[in-house]
């Protein structure tokens, strides 16, 4: 038998940075986003020992702990021993981790891990948990547990999944609503939008940490405004299926944005919007934090092609990406039926025998 969880990864549109305390406490945050059809996986294969066998696959990385374990942070593997430990694993088993982006992209590839290996666990152990439920434990685990600064979108946007407007106001204060976007709305957007790898990763949380020292300047804080009510504009334009007027309001929540932190971008992320933009991109942000990642950027169709073109040229990575409108989900599969044998099959001309 073995346990899996799956969690979506997700693209942000407008409010991002709004989610991050203290501002969110003060202010209210807001953001506009969509899960895609890029995942994090978490497989775990009980054990009739005490051991604890950590495989990450994207890291060909093996870690062995003991039930008994006192964890302890270290850098290694952080995210699953806090895991382990907040879910009370008393039993022996093997952990598999995967995921489809690397951390660091933009995606909220940190978040989206420890979503899935939550909902795996419950799972196992047969507790219910319902979507705020494990989002809420999700952002205790990794933000009060491991310390790790970072807002409150990602652990929300992945377990629901789907277009969300998600409102924060802090701790057990987070209310998402999902929208009822028209097919043909949702199928023009993903049309229009292009993902782009910049070819370089970030640690978000030193650019959040220098986000929230600029909170009292008055500069910063006005553009964390600015980018609450972009977020709200965006929202609104997106129901109504005005998506010229999204994709311009892309590109002021980009600029607005850039004021929260010093951080955020830099001169090869410039230079590939700037080439976008003289393609004929209407707007575009970098997801996440900042600093590096995957660039969204809205084309229309007719020059959408000229953009991907003149963004290769310029050092970035197209990427292939749909809505994922899923959140979070868990399941047993039943590897034992894997096992090798032969299949026949009866057609009228004669028997025909596979060996698998």
């Amino acid at each position: 038998m073995v346990i899996r969880g799956r969690a979506p990864l997700r693209v942000s549109f407008g409010g991002g940075g709004t989610d991050v305390e203290p501002f969110c406490l003060e202010q209210g945050g807001a953001v506009l986003g969509s899960t895609i059809n890029k995942y994090a996986y978490c497989s775990i294969v009980p054990r009739a020992d005490e051991q604890i066998i950590v495989h990450s696959l994207d890291f060909d990385m093996t870690v062995k702990y003991n039930t008994r374990e006192n964890y302890v942070y270290d850098g290694k593997l952080d995210l699953v021993k806090a895991a382990l430990k907040a879910m009370n694993i008393q039993k022996g088993c093997e952990v598999y981790l995967q995921c489809d982006a690397p951390p660091g992209s933009g995606l909220g590839t940190s978040s989206t891990v420890m979503v899935a290996m939550l909902i795996a666990m419950a799972r196992w152990k047969g507790i219910e948990l319902d979507g705020y439920q494990l989002a809420d434990l999700a952002y205790q685990v990794e933000r009060e547990d491991l310390k790790i600064a970072g807002g409150y979108q990602d652990q929300y946007a992945s377990t629901f999944g789907g277009i969300n407007f998600i409102e924060f106001h802090g701790r057990n204060n987070v209310v998402v609503n999902p929208l009822r976007i028209k097919k043909e709305i949702l199928h023009e957007l993903q049309y229009n939008l292009l993902l782009c790898y910049t070819g370089n990763v970030h640690v978000s949380a030193n650019i959040i940490k220098d986000q929230v020292s600029n909170y009292g300047k008055q500069d910063a804080f006005q553009a964390m405004c600015e980018v609450k009510a972009l977020a709200y504009a965006m929202k609104d334009e997106l129901l109504k299926g005005n998506l010229y007027s999204f994709g311009k309001l892309l590109n002021y929540s980009w600029e607005s944005k850039k004021r929260m932190s010093s951080k955020i971008t830099n001169p090869q992320v410039d230079e590939l919007y700037g080439e976008a933009v003289k393609a004929g991109a209407l707007g575009g942000k970098l997801l996440g934090a900042g600093g590096g990642g995957y660039l969204l950027m809205f084309c229309p169709y007719n020059v959408r092609h000229k953009v991907a073109a003149r963004m290769e040229e310029a050092g970035g990575q197209h990427t292939d990406w749909n809505f994922e409108l899923r959140g979070a989900q868990s399941w047993i599969s039943n590897e034992e039926r894997w096992d090798y044998g032969k299949v026949t099959v009866q057609l009228p001309d004669k028997e025909y025998e596979f060996h698998v």
